[in-house]
């Protein structure tokens, strides 16, 4: 399935090759959105992937992928850093001019995914109510130091900006927003909740901020179709280890 989306960029053919409930994928489209680029989206069968999608990303062989006249760059931090880089004159600039805050965008993203993606990814694949209740337990606890950098980052002026961009969305803001579906989506699912108003007040300001942008409106999932989507792939794992034992 391909459809066009977005504005168009006047700088060269864009396709994505995309999952639809994927959180790294909505990474893409939401810096293709907030740059205004016109591209064509095509949605992948994970369970049966196409040799575009083979052969673009023989390494991992996942999405996303984006595809700017024919020549493919992976990975979803990769993607969003690429089309600030290639598209520099089009649009608002995710990543800041300056080499400190700069610096400070990376240390974040970084953190980011080491941090809290990681550990967050395990929740829906490990095996037993303990192992997921701990990978859940460091994906919290390391929301508290992300706090902290969305203060650090947004502290500007002597004031507090709504995002770690400072007064306009940035790199960080959209590497953690495409994943904002799946935050609410992990109360539900779990009994936790990733970003609380109680422990931390600015993410959570944040993420209310951030639903509210155009471009969130237009590229985040609806969170009860992501949580039908991830207990479908909780059962088929838990059906999988079943199996096997």
């Amino acid at each position: 399935m391909a459809e066009s989306m977005g504005k168009d960029g006047g700088d060269g053919e864009l396709k994505l090759l995309g999952l639809w409930a994927s959180p790294f994928v909505a990474r893409a489209k939401l810096a293709l959105q907030i740059k205004g680029l016109s591209y064509e989206y095509v949605e992948e069968d994970l369970g049966n992937k196409s040799e575009l999608l083979l052969s673009s990303n023989p390494v991992h062989k996942t999405v996303p992928v984006l595809i700017h006249n024919g020549t493919p760059v992976c990975e979803s931090t990769v993607i969003v850093q690429y089309i600030d880089d290639a598209f520099a004159g089009t649009g608002p600039s995710l990543l800041p001019a300056d080499p400190y805050q700069r610096a400070l965008a990376r240390f974040w993203a970084a953190y980011l995914e080491d941090k809290i993606v990681t550990p967050w990814r395990r929740v829906f694949m490990v095996k037993t109510d303990e192992e997921k209740a701990e990978a859940m337990r460091q994906t919290v606890a390391a929301m508290d130091a992300l706090e902290g950098g969305l203060k650090e980052c947004s502290s500007g002026g002597g004031g507090q900006s709504p995002f770690f961009g400072g007064d306009s969305v940035g790199y960080v803001d959209v590497l953690l927003g495409g994943m904002v579906s799946w935050v609410k989506a992990s109360e539900p699912l779990s009994g936790a909740k990733i970003i609380d108003a109680a422990r931390t007040p600015l993410l959570a300001a944040w993420m209310e901020r951030f639903c509210e942008l155009d471009a969130a409106k237009a590229v985040l999932q609806d969170v009860h179709a992501v949580v039908e989507y991830a207990r479908t792939v909780q059962a088929r794992v838990a059906a999988a280890t079943a199996s096997n034992q």
